[in-house]
């Protein structure tokens, strides 16, 4: 099957997709939490290649059947709420507190991650995991100093 995207393209989305996606992956890992490395990694190869495969698609109709036109959208809206949906799976609530909102943001932006990289915006993906990393890290290493966090542990 013939392809508008290159063999070699298509490797450096989905590398650069996972490899950013170690990054939140790690920092998940580090901390224990139940999603991490291969959780995110996965998550962000996975909306990289649904774009791909999409564009692939747009491709192939535009030259076949300018009349039949997919909607590219689309695609990342239905990677949106599956991910969402992991996300989700990754919160917990045990009596008064709730535990993993920020593993399951994580997951979720290793979504979009995945997206940018998808669609050859390796720019955006990048400025994307370094605010992500700075968030989780700096921010939360202030977090866990504040009085009211202390007082939960």
């Amino acid at each position: 099957m013939e392809s508008e995207i290159s063999l070699f393209d298509m490797f450096s989305r989905l590398g650069v997709a996972a490899g950013l996606a170690l990054v939140l992956g790690l920092e998940r890992e580090l901390r224990g939490k139940p999603a991490g490395l291969r959780s995110h990694m996965l998550v962000a190869l996975g909306a990289a290649a649904f774009l791909i495969v999409g564009l692939e698609i747009l491709f192939a109709t535009a030259e076949g059947d300018p009349s039949a036109r997919i909607d590219p959208t689309r695609i990342v809206e239905g990677v949106i709420g599956g991910i969402g949906f992991l996300g989700a799976g990754s919160i917990i609530r045990s009596g008064t507190s709730v535990h993993g909102i920020t593993t399951g943001a994580s997951i979720w932006l290793a979504g979009a991650i995945g997206i940018a990289a998808g669609v050859h915006n390796f720019a955006l993906a990048a400025m994307v995991t370094l605010m992500a990393l700075v968030i989780m890290t700096v921010l939360g290493a202030i977090e866990r100093t504040l009085p009211s966090h202390r007082d939960e542990e």
